[in-house]
Parts: structure tokens; C-alpha cells; sequence
């Protein structure tokens, strides 16, 4: 009944979709011009991925740090490591870049060379004020040498801020105003104004200026996810043009499968839009994926056609066949494609939820586009020439059917030590997985901006910033003798990690304090006695006025400090093994029962959310197999087909991971969707061979042999067919500039080929070894759902049916 029903329901489709083309085509078109209107809506993310829930204690954290404090992450340097900079001409022109830069609208504020202040005594009344270090407005030699010699040696507050005391490297600090941070504005100003001025600046003075700071990198980053969009599409769609061509030999074939992915490209952009929805490194990976995975349909259904029109030459009972006996079962591997994605829908994290809501839409529209287009172009159409059909019965397919087949048949027990050698393999490989939430490791490390990253790193200890926060729990606390000299004691702790760079925070201003008391001398640049605070008390009185220099790590309430140092490029682990080290000291230094201190930074917010991710990684993963599982379970109504269907396609998986560990590739959220994205496809090979084979057991009367050899044959070229288009399709993305989506390929690449080899080979060798555990009516049951519709099937229970219904009647 399930058959009748099946292609029932199919041939009412077929007949909808052929007698309805002009109106369906209207449809398309409209829906395409409507989604076409929503890219306006898409916008280009300018923050870093948030990985965490909002309502995640890290986050809490951080947001509880934005207001006392205000934006972390809007500080931009330039720097310079030239010994001619000190030269009358070349320190004037690095001023006046200065002076220009403070002009603008979206900058807060400026410090460097030319416009550095120094704090001062006076008396009558007694009061610090922040004076000006420069008088002179033109310089000769000797005066560009002696405030040279002021600042590396007379003025260590500025040292790490302003200059490096170890290399003699220069920078500019500028600040942007917090408004734009995260907007366009941010996007304008860093790439049309401060890029050309600094290539100015280079080309007139012939000076290398190095410029970081995480707007100016995110906005760089951001430029190139833009960037390469287009060239991912456009290396999709002749890759996988080229791929389906050289298979079918067909121009007009090549052209349609095309349109189609086209169209569907156009969808998915106009669901991000229509769903508001920022375009993020993961978002950018749907159009070419919407190609990849699109293109597969486009072969079972152009293939399938063509098969039928060599058989009868009857172009519109070919059609109708297309989408009744193909409809199904790439609606069912779709559906399985999709739900691989919607299992991200299921995570906590905003990031995975967009990519796999988008993601599982377009899958399920492209099936829909290929199901509707395809028939209806080609009944517009002239029948295929016989030159289109020579594919049909090309040797070297033939060939490699007849290997596969002989490897079944010949070298199974070789096909079970191969796979349990590389399950072996991959489990040892699997254990030397790292994990990695690098904020930095995914760049594009050949870029421009990413050589400039790695000068600081190694000039200034990094450009992540990583922020502790400290809550003295009393008003005006952590102004206190005592709490300085803690802080004090918590920098020197930070200052013997090398992956950190020497701390700012207030206690560098107590310290400038005393020394301003002692007349400017450097040899008291540290923290006063309690004695030398009751002089300098009425002194501090005027710091308020100037600036935000005391705001900047201290809150109004003087409650809560800050402290600022910035991370070098390194890993979960590694950030790991530093936290675990660093509380220890924290907690010894300030008692849990005083004092509450909190780390926090978009940097460790990144990794701490890669160590969430890995974990929800492991639920999608979980839910995806028990989804399909279930899949299984209503199509075949077997446990032990369950069981034979998973193998192959959870062995690749494992295969996978151990050449991730092998190869040193770390689990990161990049990588972090191979797993779910192979497995959704990969699964697609298996329903299409089980179905054959199901049906074949049928039709030669449950012997077991001759329905495994009979669906292989049959099934052999349609898979190695999409394993190609899909593997040089997901290669596409290793033409990226960015690490994370460069492994994403050659990962979800290598897994598609280990799927394939494993549903040729291991699965039907399963079938073969367990023959009689399964080779009976009771252990596989018909089936819930036809997956493959056969028309003589159909027929033939048709007429079981009126017999039973006449002997019933008899019987009555």
C-alpha cells in the first residue's frame, strides 16, 4: 500500500509540476525578485563571533566590565621600529600624522609623540597638572636627540604604552569613539581614511609603519570574509561546471544544472537577508555550499532523464518518470543533508543557530528548485542527441563498477583488516586532538595586517586584550595605599608570564605621582610609602581635571580597578595553563572574602567559547546520528539495518578526526562543523543504496547476493558521480585565506571520499557477511516508506490487491 500511496503521490506531483510550468516558473521568479529585495537587509559582522549564550556567565561577566568601563576593544596603534625617525624632518611628519588623525570625527582621542604630557609640581596652590612634553614647533637635531633620551629614559609610565624600552619601537595610540566601534563607520574610516594616510606617510618618508589593535584587524578580517564570497561562488560554480561537463558531455545540461544553483544562490542570500541576519565566516560558507550540495540533484535528475529517454524516447513519460522515481529519494537525502545543519539549531550558541537555520532552509529549497526547474527547461527542449547519451556506457565507469564489485566479492576479509586498521589508526590519532581558540589563528596569516600582528607580538607581547577586573567592594578601595601595592604584586606575577605583556592600571599613576613629587626624577617611579601618600594627597587633587587619565582604570565610585594586559596568539590549552597558574597567585594576593576579581576580554571570551562549542559539537553530532538512526528505523523497520548503515558512515568520522590529530589540526570552530556537514551528506549514499538493495531483494526473492551485486551495480556510478562533484566542490574553500575554512575543506573533502570508499565497499561486504541474520522477511520488514518507486512494483500490488478483494468477496 505504501508503494501505491508513494507513487501516487508522486505521479499527482509530476503531473502538477508539468501541466503548471508557466505558472510555476512565474512563482519562482517572484519569490527570486522578492528575496533578491532583501539583500539590502544582509549586514557584514563587525564584531568578533560571540560563541557563548548571552546568558552565560562569561558574558555576564564581561557586560558587568563594559559598564564600569566602557568598550574594550577600540583601540588602534601604529608603530614604527626606525632609527631614522628621530631625524628633525621624519619626527615632524610623524607628528603631524598625529595632529591630522585627532581631526577626525570618529577618533576619541590620540597619544603620542607630539602631543605626550608629563605630569608636573606646582605650588601655590599645591596641585599636579598633566603640562606639555613638546614646546617647539620646529626641531633641530639636538633637540629631537635629548627628548628622544626624555622619554626612553625619564618617563617609564609610558613605557609599553608609549614606546619599547627593549627595541626602541614607537607607537601611536588612537581611540575610537565607542559609537562606532562595532558599525560601518568603523569600516570606513580604518580602510578609506587611516589606510591611505599611512601609505602616505610610507611613501613620503620611506618609513615601514606597522599598524594593530583589534578594530583594525576585525575590520580587515571582516574586508576579506567579504572578499571571498564571490571567489568561493564563482570557484564553485567552475568547478563544479567543469565536473558536470566533463561527466554528461552536455552543454545545455551544464547550463540548467547551473540556472538552477544560481537561483538558489540568489535564495539563500535573500533568506539572510529576509531573516536580518549578519554574514559571518560561517554564514559566508551557504551560497558555495548551496552549489555543492545543489549539484548533486542536478545529476540524479538530469542522469535519470536521460536513462529513460535511450530507453523509450518518449520525452514527456521520461519526465514524469524523473520525478516520480527520483523525486523520492533525493527528497530523502536531502532531508537527510538538511538535518545534519538543523542539529546546529540545537545549540545554545546564536552563531551555529543562523548558520543552521539558513543552512537547512536552502538545502530543502535547492531540492525543491532542481525538482521543478529541471523537468520543466528540458520540456521546453528538444530531446537529448545521442552524443549526450554516450555517458550512459562509458568504459571506464564500467570498469571501476566491475573492481568494486570484485573487491565485494574476492576481498572482503582485506576490506574488514583495512577498516579496522584505520578505526585502530584513527582512535590513536583522535588522542592527540588539541584544541584551539585562537582569536588570530584562522586569519589569513599571508595578509598584510597579520605580519603587522605578529611585530607587536613580538615588540609589545600581543594585541588581544585580556582584562581583570577588581572589586574592592568599598567606595574609593581601590584607591587605597594597600590595594595599589596588591595590584602591584598581581603585575609582577603577570609580568614573569611570556605570553603577556607588562600590565597598565592605576598603579602606574601612583607611582608617576611620586615620581612628579620628587621633581620629575626616575628613580622614584614606584608606589609611595604611607608617609610620602599624606604629602602627595593634596597634589592628587587637581589629576581629576585633566582628562580621563585616572577614569580610564578606575570607576567613579573608586570601588572597582582595572587592569589591561594584552595575550599573545596562543591556544585554549595554553590560556588554560596560564588561568590555572595566574588564580593560585590571584586568590593568595586578594582574599576571595574581600575582594572579588574577574578576568574577561573578547579574547578569552573567544576561547572560552570554543571549549563551549566543542561541547555542543558533540550533542549536534549525537542528535544528527540518532535523527538519522531514527530515519532508518521508519524507512526499514530493522535495528540490525540501523546498525549496518551507521558503520560506514561513523567510521569515516572517526577516520577523520584521527587525521585531525595526525596532522595537527586542532578542533576549533571552524573545523568544529566538518563532523556534522560530512555525516549529513555522506548518509545520503546509504539510503540510496539500501533502497535499491531492498528493492532488489524483492525482485529476486530475498537472495541475498544477487540483490547486494545487482544494487551495486546500480548504484556504483551515481555515487562515485556526486562523491567527485562534492569532494572538488567542498575543495573549493581551500582556495580561502583563512586557515579555519582552508581545513574545512580539505576535511569535509577527504571525509565525502572515506564515506564513499566505505558505502561501495565496507557496506555491502556487511550485507554479504550477515546475509543470514538479515535474509529473512522478519528482520527486514517492508519498508514505511517506498523509497525508490518501481512501476511494475506498483502494478503487480495493485493486482494482489483486487485478487484479495474478490476472494474476500467470495468469502462473504
Amino acid at each position: 500500500m505504501s508503494k501505491i500511496f508513494s507513487f501516487g503521490f508522486w505521479n499527482s506531483i509530476a503531473r502538477v509540476i508539468l501541466r503548471n510550468r508557466v505558472v510555476i516558473i512565474a512563482i519562482i521568479i517572484g519569490i527570486t525578485i522578492f528575496l533578491a529585495s532583501q539583500w539590502q537587509n544582509m549586514r557584514f559582522s563587525y564584531t568578533e563571533a560571540n560563541l557563548l549564550p548571552d546568558d552565560h556567565e562569561i558574558n555576564i561577566t564581561y557586560n558587568n566590565f563594559l559598564d564600569k568601563f566602557g568598550e574594550e576593544g577600540n583601540l588602534i596603534v601604529l608603530a614604527v621600529n626606525d632609527s631614522t625617525l628621530f631625524t628633525p624632518e621624519k619626527f615632524t611628519a610623524w607628528n603631524k600624522l598625529s595632529e591630522k588623525l585627532q581631526t577626525y570625527p570618529e577618533i576619541e582621542n590620540v597619544i603620542s609623540l607630539g602631543n605626550l604630557k608629563k605630569l608636573q609640581k606646582f605650588n601655590d596652590p599645591n596641585r599636579f597638572e598633566m603640562v606639555p612634553l613638546l614646546q617647539e614647533e620646529k626641531w633641530d637635531s639636538t633637540q629631537v636627540a635629548g627628548y628622544k633620551d626624555e622619554i626612553f629614559n625619564k618617563l617609564p609610565f609610558y613605557d609599553n604604552l608609549v614606546y619599547s624600552n627593549n627595541t626602541n619601537t614607537i607607537q601611536t595610540a588612537l581611540y575610537i569613539k565607542e559609537e562606532i566601534v562595532n558599525s560601518q563607520e568603523r569600516k570606513i574610516f580604518v580602510i578609506d581614511v587611516l589606510g591611505p594616510l599611512i601609505k602616505k606617510f610610507e611613501k613620503d618618508n620611506n618609513i615601514n609603519v606597522y599598524v594593530s589593535g583589534m578594530p583594525y584587524i576585525r575590520t580587515l578580517n571582516s574586508q576579506n570574509i567579504i572578499d571571498e564570497i564571490g571567489l568561493f561562488i564563482g570557484g564553485a560554480l567552475l568547478v563544479t561546471s567543469l565536473i558536470f561537463f566533463f561527466f554528461f558531455r552536455s552543454i545545455r545540461a551544464t547550463v540548467i544544472s547551473m540556472i538552477t544553483v544560481l537561483i538558489g544562490v540568489m535564495w539563500a542570500f535573500g533568506v539572510i537577508g529576509l531573516l536580518h541576519y549578519e554574514i559571518t565566516v560561517l554564514t559566508a560558507l551557504i551560497p558555495p555550499l548551496i552549489i555543492v550540495i545543489g549539484v548533486p540533484n542536478c545529476i540524479f535528475l538530469i542522469n535519470k532523464y536521460q536513462q529513460e529517454i535511450k530507453n523509450h524516447g518518449n520525452q514527456a513519460k521520461s519526465l514524469q518518470r524523473v520525478i516520480t522515481k527520483v523525486g523520492n529519494a533525493t527528497l530523502l537525502t536531502n532531508l537527510t543533508t538538511a538535518s545534519g545543519f538543523a542539529t546546529f539549531i540545537l545549540t545554545d550558541s546564536k552563531l551555529l543557530k543562523e548558520f543552521g537555520i539558513v543552512a537547512s532552509i536552502n538545502i530543502i529549497a535547492i531540492f525543491i528548485l532542481s525538482l521543478v526547474i529541471i523537468p520543466i527547461i528540458y520540456s521546453y527542449m528538444a530531446l537529448p542527441k545521442d552524443k549526450h547519451l554516450k555517458h550512459l556506457n562509458k568504459k571506464w565507469i564500467g570498469g571501476f563498477v566491475d573492481w568494486v564489485e570484485r573487491m565485494v566479492r574476492d576481498h572482503r576479509i582485506a576490506i574488514y583488516i583495512g577498516s579496522i586498521s584505520l578505526l585502530v589508526l584513527s582512535i590513536i590519532g583522535i588522542y592527540t586532538i588539541k584544541v584551539s581558540g585562537s582569536l588570530l589563528e584562522d586569519m589569513p596569516q599571508e595578509a598584510a595586517f597579520f605580519k603587522d600582528i605578529e611585530f607587536f607580538e613580538e615588540e609589545f607581547n600581543g594585541v588581544m586584550p585580556l582584562e581583570i577586573l577588581i572589586d574592592t567592594k568599598k567606595p574609593k578601595g581601590a584607591l587605597k595605599l594597600s590595594t595599589l601595592k596588591k595590584m602591584e604584586n598581581l603585575e609582577n606575577t603577570i609580568n614573569e608570564v611570556p605570553e603577556l605583556s607588562s600590565p597598565l592600571s592605576v598603579v602606574r599613576l601612583a607611582k608617576y605621582s611620586k615620581q612628579a613629587y620628587y621633581n620629575g626624577n626616575p628613580k622614584y617611579y614606584q608606589l609611595p610609602t604611607s608617609q610620602e601618600q599624606n604629602f602627595i594627597a593634596p597634589y592628587l587633587k587637581g589629576i581629576a581635571s585633566e582628562g580621563n587619565l585616572l577614569n580610564a582604570y578606575v570607576d567613579t565610585t573608586g570601588q572597582y580597578a582595572r587592569m589591561t594586559t594584552f595575550m599573545k596568539d596562543i591556544g585554549t590549552e595554553e590560556m588554560e595553563r596560564i588561568e590555572a597558574g595566574l588564580w593560585p597567585q590571584i586568590n593568595k594576593i586578594f582574599p576571595p572574602d574581600r575582594f572579588d576579581i574577574s578576568l574577561t576580554g573578547k579574547a578569552l571570551i573567544f576561547q572560552k567559547g570554543t571549549t563551549y562549542l566543542v561541547k555542543n559539537l558533540v550533542i549536534s553530532l549525537s542528535l544528527a546520528i540518532l535523527l538519522i538512526a531514527l530515519l532508518m528505523a521508519w524507512m526499514f523497520r530493522s535495528f540490525r539495518m540501523i546498525l549496518i548503515s551507521l558503520i560506514p558512515n561513523l567510521l569515516p568520522l572517526i577516520v577523520t578526526a584521527g587525521m585531525m590529530g595526525f596532522l595537527g589540526v586542532p578542533i576549533k570552530p571552524s573545523t568544529i562543523l566538518v563532523f556534522s556537514i560530512a555525516f549529513g551528506i555522506s548518509v545520503d549514499d546509504t539510503i540510496h543504496f539500501l533502497a535499491k538493495y531492498r528493492q532488489e531483494l524483492k525482485a529476486n526473492n530475498w537472495k541475498i547476493k544477487r540483490s547486494v551485486y545487482a544494487a551495486l551495480r546500480e548504484t556504483t556510478v551515481s555515487m562515485f558521480y556526486t562523491s567527485i562533484v562534492l569532494f572538488f566542490g567542498f575543495s573549493v574553500f581551500m582556495i580561502s585565506s583563512f586557515g579555519g575554512t582552508v581545513a574545512l575543506g580539505g576535511l569535509v573533502s577527504a571525509t565525502l571520499l572515506f564515506a564513499m570508499s566505505a558505502n561501495l565497499l565496507l557496506l555491502p561486504s556487511l550485507l554479504l557477511s550477515l546475509e543470514k541474520s538479515i535474509a529473512n522477511k522478519k528482520v527486514l520488514k517492508k519498508p514505511a516508506m517506498q523509497i525508490i518507486v518501481n512501476e511494475d512494483d506498483v502494478l503487480l500490488d495493485e493486482e494482489e490487491n483486487k485478487i484479495k478483494n474478490k476472494k474476500s468477496r467470495r468469502e462473504v
